[in-house]
């Protein structure tokens, strides 16, 4: 049976050609197949249609290297003539096609249906959507257009459970292990069970809750952003649940999640509806891995099962997960998976019921358990990973605990590390104090990131099952010794040992972003990259708060000085334990709406004398806010203005308190208060703006200069600035609060950390007889 001879100029009509079997399957046919040409099924993006993503998502993928070094120059029309995208959705009843598509379709030869939510913690509705329904859909489009297409359908040896025993290559139906579920049922169950969520979603009290929750997250940023916060919340409970819901019932009937039990349904499904009517074969692999040796040895698109907690240990965070050593981790690379789905198509579909081959290792080339553990142990033991300060990381030994162990101690530090999240993020804590809030942050993510690791793949390490391979060892017997050069699928050929130390793990580590050599990184950091871009001088407008982003000073503290310049020492202690009597109810208005808070703070500014406060504002600049600055900011203002950018001060203080930085600034917008015979109203004419305000100022302000906020920069210190920030293509945040911090590092934004100027007075009030000028308070208290 040559497979090149009997594929020779056939067309192809795959789906899921962008995920990791589809590209490496379109690759294969285009290289190992001559005249053959392919269509592939791509549902359009937001920014892309179906041919830029075939090109983005699969054209250019290193896959490809190979097959582009063979053809030098003449790639790009090898591929224009042999390759073409339709737009279309396995989700949808009809695909989606336009007539394109359809004509396509009707002109196939073979259709390979590989498309398929593969996580295993996806939306019970997405996974019924895609895996469940998906491959009907296919069916039903082949039967429409009448090719007469031989329809290949790509599942999952797990369809069969994780149950002890033997699992034979058959259809569901006959096997006496796995229940017979109506999937009808299901299909309207989990429809109907979104609609519920949705409408639950939607509840006042849920709505409370999900608002509550983005305040807590992004505090005072904006009603529109904590709107926007919220529906995300809320959009993400809806999700959960459905994941929840997914898992539970899927664990109910058999299957460890939604994945193969949604897979195993989608089986049912298309031979309940579907055989007698279009040719059938089922082809079920095991846990998809790197490639053995095509398109090259360790060949890999995204990380899969196993790469997350290969990483976790090696990088010793992840001390122990749950597993049984003579367990099975029924793995296989994907070019053999490519290879047999090639071999069936040579073959073409079987007379009688539609065949299963099952592409797996645990019958044939069983690799255990507790020797993959030993085998990363050495692996990383010869070659350990590095710590952010050089030095090598010693991985741990790793025991074989059982599951509920593992998860009852991961739920209990979940439970420790949210509520010292809860506590620092409510801490007023900025700057490096904040990058402790961070450092748990992190911390946190990973034990969730570990726990999710056993909660969805401590079945699949504790499994006994064995799938069985016999129709496909059948299928490699039928083939030649030029197919079992060309076209490698026995698992046999599998050396576990050397696959794992010279192929699957230097390719893991070669696709993370992990340290691998001692001492100090000769690539620059991120950091360093990231100041670079934003000082280069192709951008256009930096814009600056001023409140511990440029010095370490607020209202209330120039209020403070301002207030007391001219009190006696009696009447200043008074004044001052007042003001620290109100101090929590200030800072809990300015969380909640800082326009309120200014608005209501700096009425207490009325009747005050304005020329004697302009004259005290510069002695305020000198003896207080100069020494509460960050040089480093005003540095970077004077670099942004010598690159040519044009600069802005955005601030809630009053303007004769800025006046004296006025000069470095080419506009300022700040606040300003009506007068009434020399005399301050305490009643604001010009409200700064806050929150998304200042986005929306900054869109003015842009389109007034033509500038361009994507070539912009914005520097702010608290989550309420998130709308000036998130406006702009490089936002700082400067000696960020904790909730800021934390926004920060999760969007990979640049982080500055400022210090006060050194020397010179540091007192928060004009304490001393020097500073005294007139036995009368300046704010007519």
């Amino acid at each position: 049976m040559p497979i090149e001879r009997d594929l020779r100029g056939k067309r192809f009509f795959i789906t899921g050609a962008t995920g990791f079997l589809g590209t490496a399957l379109v690759e294969r046919i285009l290289r190992s197949v001559p005249e053959a040409q392919i269509t592939v099924l791509v549902r359009p993006g937001r920014r892309a249609d179906a041919a830029a993503r075939l090109a983005r998502e699969v054209i250019k993928n290193d896959c490809f290297d190979r097959l582009r070094a063979e053809l030098g120059d003449g790639f790009a029309d090898e591929m224009a003539n042999r390759v073409r995208a339709v737009p279309g959705d396995v989700g949808r009843d009809g695909l989606g096609l336009d007539d394109a598509g359809r004509a396509a379709l009707a002109d196939a030869d073979v259709v390979i249906h590989s498309a398929a939510t593969v996580s295993f913690d996806a939306p019970l509705t997405q996974a019924v959507e895609i895996n469940l329904l998906g491959p009907s859909r296919v069916a039903a489009a082949v039967a429409e257009v009448g090719s007469g297409a031989h329809l290949i359908a790509v599942s999952t040896a797990y369809v069969a459970s994780t149950h002890q025993g033997e699992a034979k290559e058959e259809l569901l139906s006959e096997n006496r292990f796995t229940l017979d579920v109506p999937w009808e049922d299901e299909v309207s169950s989990a429809r109907r069970l979104r609609a519920d969520l949705q409408a639950e979603s939607r509840k006042p009290e849920r709505l409370r809750e999900f608002t509550k929750k983005a305040r807590s997250d992004i505090g005072a940023a904006g009603e529109h952003l904590i709107a926007a916060r919220a529906e995300k919340v809320r959009e993400d409970w809806v999700s959960e649940e459905l994941v929840k819901a997914g898992t539970a019932r899927a664990l109910s009937l058999g299957w460890p999640d939604a994945y193969p039990f949604t897979k195993a349904l989608g089986e049912r499904a298309l031979v309940e509806q579907w055989e007698g009517r279009v040719p059938i074969t089922i082809v079920r692999p095991s846990i998809i891995e790197s490639a053995l040796a095509e398109p090259r040895p360790g060949w890999i698109r995204g990380f899969r099962m196993a790469e997350p907690i290969i990483i976790s240990y090696a990088r010793g965070l992840l001390r122990e997960f749950p597993g049984v050593p003579e367990g099975i981790v029924d793995v296989i690379p994907v070019d053999l998976v490519v290879a047999a789905i090639l071999a069936v198509a040579a073959r073409g579909p079987e007379p009688g019921r539609p065949k299963v081959y099952q592409v797996a290792s645990g019958v044939r080339n069983p690799l255990r358990y507790g020797r993959l553990v030993e085998l990363s142990t050495d692996f990383f033991q010869r070659n350990p990973l590095y710590d952010d300060r050089g030095q090598p990381i010693n991985v741990p030994e790793w025991s074989f605990p059982g599951r509920g162990r593992v998860q009852r101690q991961l739920r209990r530090a979940d439970t420790v590390m949210t509520f010292a999240e809860k506590l620092l993020t409510a801490l007023p804590i900025r700057g490096k104090q904040a990058q402790l809030a961070a450092r748990i942050e992190d911390r946190h993510a990973m034990a969730k990131r570990a726990l999710g690791y056993v909660e969805l793949y401590g079945a699949y390490t504790e499994t006994d099952a064995r799938y069985r391979v016999d129709h496909l060892i059948e299928l490699w017997d039928a083939c030649d010794d030029d197919d079992h050069h060309r076209f490698e699928f026995d698992p046999a050929a599998i050396d576990w040992d050397r696959y794992v130390h010279e192929i699957h793990l230097p390719s893991v580590l070669e696709h993370t972003r992990v340290r691998t050599k001692p001492g100090k990184s000769v690539v620059d950091k991120r950091p360093d990259r990231q100041r670079r871009a934003i000082l280069s001088p192709d951008r256009h407008l930096a814009v600056f708060d001023l409140e511990h982003t440029l010095m370490s000073s607020n209202v209330v503290d120039t209020y403070a000085w301002l207030a007391s310049r001219h009190l006696s020492p009696s009447r200043r202690a008074r004044f001052v334990a007042d003001l620290v009597r109100q101090g929590p109810s200030l800072l809990a208005l300015d969380r909640r709406d800082r326009g309120d808070f200014l608005q209501s703070f700096y009425r207490r500014f009325e009747d005050a004398p304005i020329e004697q406060l302009r004259e005290d504002s510069w002695e305020l600049f000198h003896r207080q806010l100069l020494t509460r600055s960050f040089p480093d900011g005003f540095a970077r203002v004077r670099a942004h203005r010598a690159l040519g950018h044009r600069t802005l001060l955005i601030t809630g203080a009053l303007d004769f308190i800025i006046e004296p930085i006025r000069p470095l600034f080419d506009d300022i917008v700040c606040a300003e208060m009506g007068t009434r015979d020399g005399r301050l109203t305490g009643h604001l004419t010009k409200l700064p703006p806050i929150g998304e305000a200042r986005a929306l100022l900054l869109a003015d302000y842009a389109d007034e200069h033509a500038l361009s906020l994507d070539e912009s920069v914005a520097y702010a210190d608290s989550a309420s600035d998130l709308a000036m920030l998130e406006a702009v293509g490089f936002p700082v945040a400067v000696n960020p609060e904790s909730r800021l911090s934390a926004i920060a590092r999760r969007r990979g934004w640049h982080v500055e950390h400022w210090a006060k100027a050194q020397g010179g007075s540091h007192r928060p009030l004009p304490l001393g007889p020097f500073d005294v000028k007139a036995p009368k308070a300046v704010m007519g208290r």
